[in-house]
């Protein structure tokens, strides 16, 4: 039972809420002097009252859990799982926090935060203000619940459609494929750990302990609990396990690619509708996401940003891509993109990264060791900037009032800010450009729209200066309903709405002509150059002679999946989108098997785009199913293709076995005909495509399937015309005409089985009477 007494508030409190809003003023007062802008104000105020509230929450839960050693009624409910998240502790007990307010404000982001928090707690009472503020919130999160319920339950019906068939049919596919596993890893921050990610799957090579050599487990057998233990203390860094992305079975999938079936802990067994699960362990939380809005009543759940970032792990550091230049102040800036430091143990094995963001003032040296909580860089995570590399004099181009910026002035603190807008005139591109003593250019850089300038045409600069900051777009609260859809948007490979341009190789970077307010990006290598097109006003993100790898973002913007397919290859969109979604369902606190997305992420891969038919009986351009594209290529792999008749009965491009036709030519010599001119047959060849979710259920094999799942006209008419069968592989066929599903104990093997009675094991009458024992009752 729970009564009033059991739920304790910190004595702490009061004072976090006084430091807190201290340093809210202390905020307001940089605005009003004009250092920061409004929308920086804003999300570090929202930062500042997110942290508060969660510092509270430790502290209330620390408090909470030495309550009666344990065995406090709330905390006993909440840490046993029975009832009440930590979220609802919080305002009972902590501060109730930030809210949500709903309503699209001016600039089109939903879900925007009252800078507000409401600091009682449902214990104190709310104060009749606060008590308004938090029916925004409560009564967002009912009609967010009304409307996402619909929207979880059509994900599960498209999961369930394309994964329906997927059905463990064999034991091993023989299969030497496997995915190498490590820690996942968020800078060094380690999410889920090796043993973790690996329990339940099946070894694809003998997993030895580096420093004893001893055999942890070997090749083919299921890592389970005690193995795991032993991976977690050795020093082993990646395994290499079996995997439902890399199975090789023709239909459905092998036992020891699946590995373990969650519901029963043994390996799975033959004849397990595994796809069915997967859909369901994926949509079952996307009905609770939904609801989850409504259980913390709008509370808005930010990740509070750190501005100083500090080493999580002791070791040496070492720089990966790093340029720096030093300011003014004689801080080391960083001008280079994707820089990282490595920190090495001992041994010089790496033990984890951080990536350096451009802009970023760097701290700790190169080949120097890193205590645990020093400070390694400072960033500003709510503007990025853009940083002169080298001293000199500053030269607008294109930059001009009205045209391309606008002076704005805010009305609160009475100062003028110069932002760049989208001009008319598609012919001007504001760049800034800084010049040397003869007013040579040193360097130039293109100025993004919706950025503020912050030097003057003509002034004397030195390096390491900020030339123009871009406000990034925080403070959304990151709320499943951000959440669902986002999921729906990678299981359906849908375009991302600002779509980065991406590097198709490694090379360096070159500023083209622009032509029509378009500009050209170049990418050279030594064997070949890649042009790209940039429209106008996107942000570049590389700099002129940049070098770039393959996959790296040019601009600004979201990677598509398409682009992650078609330059590193099927395994690294799998890994993509598997960490993807999971990063969804992981920030609403769900943990989703990687297997079960994994399952249907296989199924968006299972069709080929024939590039070049070859002899094969495809044409150029045709989808085809992964299985029928190399059955296609194993049956035209030894045949050949007549060039030339001759004398004989074969027409010109007809296939045929190699041996028919020498027999025929040997019989031909001895006519003196002309013999038979042939070539060996060529197979097609291909690249992989990713279809959506929906796109996969109706290009499936079976059309009767497909035809109960959407667009059934369509579905039947071209199945009519191209003249298909159906042979009742998967559940759904068989379901709607009535037979006995091909799973459980409806596989084939089980059809011809039939029970006898085993006379042996019955006892003989005599005997029943020596034993002479009284039946029990049970």
């Amino acid at each position: 039972s729970v009564g009033l007494s059991d739920i304790m508030i910190p004595d702490e409190k009061y004072e976090m809420i006084n430091e807190a809003q201290e340093e809210v003023d202390e905020i307001s007062n940089q605005y009003e002097m004009g250092f920061i802008t409004d929308g920086e104000r804003y999300n570090k105020v929202i930062d500042v009252w997110t942290r508060t509230s969660s510092m509270v929450a430790e502290i209330m839960f620390r408090k909470l859990k030495m309550n009666r050693n344990g065995f406090n009624p709330l905390y006993m409910m909440s840490d046993s799982g029975a009832r009440g998240s930590k979220e609802q502790i919080r305002q009972l007990a902590g501060m109730r926090g930030l809210m949500a307010k709903p309503q699209k404000s001016l600039t089109g982001q939903t879900g925007e935060i009252i800078e507000n928090p409401i600091t009682a707690n449902f214990l104190e009472g709310l104060s009749v203000i606060e008590y308004f503020i938090s029916t925004h919130g409560a009564r967002k999160g009912l009609a967010d619940t009304a409307l996402k319920t619909a929207d979880a339950g059509y994900l599960t019906r498209r999961l369930v459609d394309v994964a329906q068939d997927v059905i463990i049919t064999e034991v091993d596919c023989g299969t030497i494929l496997g995915l190498d596993v490590s820690d996942l890893k968020e800078g060094e921050e380690i999410i889920e750990p090796l043993s973790e990610r690996v329990m339940g799957r099946v070894a694809a090579e003998t997993v030895k302990d580096p420093v004893t050599k001893e055999i942890i487990c070997k090749r083919n057998e299921m890592i389970d609990e005690i193995a795991a233990e032993r991976i977690q203390t050795s020093q082993i860094e990646t395994i290499k396990v079996r995997s439902e992305l890399t199975c090789e079975t023709k239909q459905g999938l092998c036992a020891k690619c699946y590995g373990r079936n969650l519901a029963t802990g043994d390996l799975v067994e033959v004849g397990e509708a595994v796809g069915v699960m997967a859909a369901q362990s994926i949509g079952e939380p996307g009905t609770q996401l939904t609801l989850r809005t409504f259980h913390i009543g709008g509370t808005a759940s930010r990740i509070a940003t750190e501005t100083l970032v500090e080493a999580r792990i002791e070791g040496k550091a070492k720089f990966i891509n790093i340029k720096t230049v030093a300011n003014s102040e004689g801080q080391n800036l960083v001008v280079g993109r994707n820089g990282k430091i490595e920190i090495l143990d001992n041994d010089n094995r790496s033990i984890g990264t951080m990536n350096i963001p451009y802009g970023s003032i760097l701290m700790a040296k190169d080949k120097a060791k890193i205590k645990k909580g020093t400070p390694v860089f400072e960033w500003d995570p709510y503007s990025s900037v853009i940083i002169a590399d080298k001293a000199g004099k500053v030269r607008f181009q294109d930059i001009i009032e009205n045209h391309t910026f606008k002076e704005e002035l805010d009305e609160q603190t009475g100062r003028k800010q110069r932002v760049i807008i989208d001009s008319k005139n598609k012919n001007l591109n504001p760049q800034i450009n800084i010049l040397d003593e003869n007013d040579e250019v040193l360097s130039q850089f293109i100025i993004p729209v919706k950025s503020f300038l912050q030097v003057e045409d003509g002034d004397e600069i030195h390096a390491g200066t900020i030339l123009v900051k871009i406000p990034r777009e925080f403070g959304k609260s990151r709320d499943i309903t951000g959440g669902l859809p986002r999921v729906a948007e990678l299981f359906e490979s849908r375009q991302p709405k600002l779509r980065a341009v991406v590097s198709e190789i490694d090379g360096y970077v070159k500023f083209g002509a622009i032509k029509r307010g378009v500009r050209e990006l170049i990418v050279e290598s030594e064997l070949e150059t890649k042009k790209y097109s940039v429209s106008h006003g996107v942000h570049i993100l590389v700099h002129e002679n940049d070098f770039v790898e393959a996959g790296e973002r040019l601009t600004d913007g979201a990677i598509s999946p398409d682009d992650i397919l078609a330059i590193k290859g099927p395994s690294k969109v799998q890994e993509y989108l598997v960490n993807e979604i999971q990063e969804v369902y992981r920030l609403q606190g769900v943990k989703i098997n990687d297997k079960h997305i994994g399952i249907i992420v296989r199924q968006m891969l299972q069709k080929y785009l024939v590039k070049d038919s070859g002899d094969t009986k495809f044409l150029n351009g045709d989808k085809v199913h992964k299985a029928d594209f190399m059955e296609e290529n194993r049956r035209i792999a030894n045949k050949i293709v007549i060039e030339d008749p001759g004398d004989s009965l074969f027409m010109e491009g007809q296939i045929s076995d190699k041996k028919t036709v020498d027999a025929i030519n040997r019989d031909l010599k001895k006519a003196k005909k002309e013999p038979v001119k042939y070539r060996k047959a060529q197979p097609a060849s291909f690249s992989p495509l990713l279809l959506g979710i929906t796109q996969a259920s109706l290009t499936t094999k079976s059309f009767i399937s497909a035809a109960s799942f959407q667009e059934t006209t369509q579905v039947l008419t071209d199945a009519a015309t191209s003249g298909k069968e159906d042979h009742l592989i998967g559940l759904k066929e068989n379901v709607i005409m009535g037979h006995l599903i091909p799973a459980g104990t409806g596989l084939k093997k089980y059809d011809a089985m039939r029970m006898e009675l085993d006379e042996s094991l019955i006892p003989s009458e005599e005997e029943s009477e020596d034993e002479n024992v009284e039946p029990t009752e049970e």
